[in-house]
């Protein structure tokens, strides 16, 4: 069980924005990286733009499974991960990043923001949390 990708976007009008993400793409070959990342973020872009305010989804899109939360403000937050990963617990985590993130982040902020100048830190330590981790044999 693996989580790939936690992001966090504003569904705006006429667009939608990525905000913050994370990224854990350490099981795909060195030279696949990029471009998985680059499918990750689009792939939340889309969902993000074609889900309504207010709904919570779950899309299979080739070997992943993209779990999609819009809230009715329009703050949207996508965990991609593999078949296996429980939907409870993927729901749970955009919760309580989204609540999170709400506080921490002006809201008049989010229509213009991107990456580079949203001030949020704590995805990577959300997405190395909910690793499932493999016992040690």
């Amino acid at each position: 069980m693996k989580l790939y990708s936690l992001s966090v976007l504003h569904k705006g009008d006429p667009k939608v924005r990525l905000l913050k993400a994370a990224y854990d793409v350490s099981t795909f070959n060195f030279f696949q990286r990029s471009s998985v990342q680059e499918f990750m973020t689009f792939t939340s872009q889309l969902i993000v733009e074609r889900s309504e305010l207010g709904s919570r989804a779950s899309v299979k899109e080739q070997e992943y499974l993209c779990h999609v939360y819009v809230r009715n403000d329009g703050l949207a937050g996508v965990v991609i991960a593999d078949n296996e990963y429980p939907q409870r617990v993927c729901f749970t985590l955009l919760d309580k990043v989204l609540d999170e993130f709400s506080r921490q982040v002006s809201k008049l902020e989010w229509p213009s923001g991107s990456p580079e100048t949203i001030s949020y830190a704590a995805l990577d330590g959300y997405l190395s949390k909910y690793q499932v981790r493999s016992p040690a044999r």
